[in-house]
């Protein structure tokens, strides 16, 4: 209830009714002089949520009272079946003994009603907490959530200012092309935009602009950027100084701020390896109560399909809001060519791509659409792993149907256990059919054609600072940028080199060189590239001689490559720690089926056995042991793979091969020791 306002887009009319009927309890409760609807409205500006706070609070307390009602009335209900049907049985309130008949027999007649009205009135006061709270803390997460993205993307938006103002443009052009990168540089971009607005449509000087989003910010580093450079345009100071300044300021900030996110990966790396291992201890403590005669069977149950996984969830969860992730989709857009941003995928499977925005209107436009489609599948049809490569989760498509298929025929041919029973009787090979042989179905081909899109994507990167060096050099020299591209490409080779002769290519014959760097960006759709790309065809408008321009962007993709070296390095090894982690958990449960359960139902079985270990074999089947041991191991597999993943690249995708890799190593030693 409480997001739906907000979120799921409430008209404003609807909002103006809500907002009117509780003011009154807005002015009440809060007031104009109140911190903490200052504090709400501070977060509304910086979330930038068109609301003003006495409306924003007032829906809050509406949506705060329509959970609490209905949170009231359950409250009623789940009173009414506890007490009133005597689901609970009431003992004596207060041991005081009371002689007044009258007194006892009115306590007894008031306190089941008593109780109903407490339960209605508890679960009402936590419905009201839960509307009004989560909806105050919607433009507190949007707020934080623009701050990390400013803060993610400043060092390049600065390095992006400083080369447009080392290639000649003054400061108005450089504030307008910044806000005009918005497909690269985002938040950012929608700052500088404010301030453009401001001084456009309400005669603000761009002074009083700057001062003004300085304050409103979510971004503690942009409102000092802003403040700093408000000063030196105040004072006259060198602007292209200032930036090549802040450039190198906020580029050590960057890896600063990703040492200490890699150190807490660490930190967790680390609690995730000790509390993998409480799983197999509470299994083990389980099995000595069973041996006692103390053990419940259903919280083994809970333990192995409850507890596992419900704790690699939650710790991927966690996981989410420490690590960074790219922003953006890589695609740089433009208003003059909307078609640049149209590659061969970006409309997807059963779209036209361009010709859909003029379909219905001539019917040849119609026409071209229908043969657009035919040619598509026809291109899916003649490269069907290239379109899977570009798409990996299609061939969810594929293998899923397969995987229901392989099982469904393994049901009906009788050679899969189809109950319980039959499962405890055969744990491995009815586990392969109903898990494993779906994973490896599913998730093979997943992980084949997601690595092969990420090293023919991101392989573009490897040779990216290297080869705008030479481009600068070449620049530098006098030659144009498509007379350099020309050079760099007859003296260089790799896949990057190949797309330069690409776009040197498209050049020769008419496309505008910007545009052709446009759709190279636009082919391997990266956000690391598209800032490059931005940055290059922005400078391109105003000069040919952009050397310098060149040269900051190769010093920008240097900084880059040495943090991601340096993350890949760090997280490669705590892959290697949680990865051994699981191997070693496996190895234990592996020699305690062996060297303990085995052995016990051994003893069990042959005459003169002890009565511990009839004891625990009357409670606890070895077989099933086996099956539950066996499942523990395979859904923890699956976890440590997608956390290993996350911590790795930030992408659940990424952990496919791990999940793989690991259910093959299970399979393998429990088909020995099984």
């Amino acid at each position: 209830m409480s997001t739906g306002f907000v979120e799921r887009g409430v008209s404003d009319r609807t909002m103006e009714a809500f907002g009117d009927t509780f003011y009154p309890f807005y002015r009440r409760l809060f007031g104009s002089d109140s911190d903490f609807a200052a504090g709400v409205e501070r977060k509304l500006a910086e979330s930038r949520m068109p609301y003003n706070v006495e409306m924003y609070l007032s829906v809050a307390l509406a949506a705060g009272t329509a959970s609490g009602l209905a949170l009231w009335f359950a409250g009623l209900v789940v009173g009414y079946l506890l007490f009133v049907s005597n689901v609970v049985l009431l003992g004596p309130v207060l041991d005081v003994s009371v002689s007044n008949q009258a007194v006892l027999a009115t306590i007894e007649a008031v306190r089941v009603p008593a109780l109903v009205v407490v339960t209605g009135l508890v679960f009402g006061s936590i419905g009201f907490g839960i509307g009004f709270g989560t909806t105050v803390f919607v433009p507190y997460l949007r707020s934080g959530a623009r701050r990390r993205e400013i803060n993610l993307l400043l060092p390049d938006a600065v390095s992006f200012m400083y080369a447009l103002s080392i290639g000649g443009m003054s400061q108005l052009e450089i504030f307008e092309a910044i806000a005009d990168a918005d497909d690269t540089y985002g938040e950012v971009s929608r700052e500088f935009r404010t301030i453009m607005l401001e001084t456009e449509y309400f005669d603000t000087d761009y002074r009083s602009a700057i001062r003004k989003q300085a304050f409103e910010t979510p971004s503690a580093e942009l409102s000092q950027f802003l403040t700093d450079m408000l000063s030196v345009i105040d004072s006259g100071g060198d602007i292209t100084r200032f930036f090549d300044d802040k450039k190198a300021l906020h580029f050590r900030t960057a890896k600063q701020e990703q040492e200490d996110i890699l150190e807490t990966l660490e930190l967790f790396a680390e609690v995730f390896v000790t509390l993998s291992l409480f799983p197999l201890l509470l299994i083990i403590v389980l099995i000595v109560l069973s041996m006692l005669g103390e053990g419940q069977e259903i919280v083994l149950y809970l333990t192995v399909y409850l507890l596992i996984p419900m704790f690699g969830g939650v710790f991927i969860v966690i996981l989410s809001t420490i690590t960074q992730d790219e922003l953006g989709d890589g695609v740089l857009r433009t208003k003059e060519r909307a078609y640049l941003a149209e590659d061969e995928l970006s409309h997807g499977l059963f779209g036209g791509g361009f010709v859909d925005q003029f379909t219905g209107r001539f019917s040849v436009f119609d026409r071209i659409a229908r043969r657009e489609g035919s040619f598509q599948t026809l291109q899916i049809v003649r490269r069907p792993h290239l379109f899977l490569r570009d798409n990996p989760t299609y061939t969810l498509a594929l293998t899923v149907p397969t995987a229901a298929m392989l099982v469904g025929v393994a049901v009906l041919t009788g050679s899969a256990p189809t109950t319980w029973d039959g499962l405890v009787a055969e744990p491995i090979w009815g586990t392969f059919v109903y898990m494993y042989l779906p994973a490896f179905v599913i998730g093979i081909p997943v992980v084949v054609f997601y690595e092969w899109n990420v090293r023919s994507r991101y392989g573009i990167l490897d040779t990216l600072s290297e080869t705008l060096r030479k481009l600068a050099s070449a620049n530098d020299t006098g030659l144009t940028l498509l007379d350099s591209v020309r050079t760099v490409v007859d003296t260089s080779s790799g896949r990057l080199s190949e797309e330069l002769e690409i776009i040197y290519t498209k050049s020769s014959y008419g496309m505008n060189i910007s545009e052709s760097f446009i759709v190279f960006n636009n082919k391997y759709r990266l956000p690391a590239l598209a800032r490059t790309v931005k940055l290059i065809t922005r400078a391109q408008e105003a000069s040919g001689q952009i050397s310098s321009v060149l040269t900051t962007a190769a010093q920008a993709a240097e900084n880059r490559d040495d943090i991601e070296r340096d993350r890949r390095s760090r997280t490669r090894m705590q892959v290697v720690i949680v990865v051994m982690t699981y191997l070693t958990l496996l190895g234990v449960m592996a020699i305690l089926k062996v060297r303990f359960i085995d052995v016990l139902a051994q003893l069990a079985s042959q005459q003169g056995a002890s009565s511990a270990s009839r004891s625990f074999m009357a409670t606890m089947d070895a077989s099933l042991l086996s099956l539950l041991f066996f499942h523990a191991v395979t859904l923890q597999a699956v976890v440590t793979g997608l956390v290993s993943g996350y911590v790795r690249d930030a992408r659940l995708l990424s952990g496919a091969k791990y999940v793989v890799g690991l259910l093959v190593v299970s399979l393998l030693v429990w088909g020995v020791v099984g």
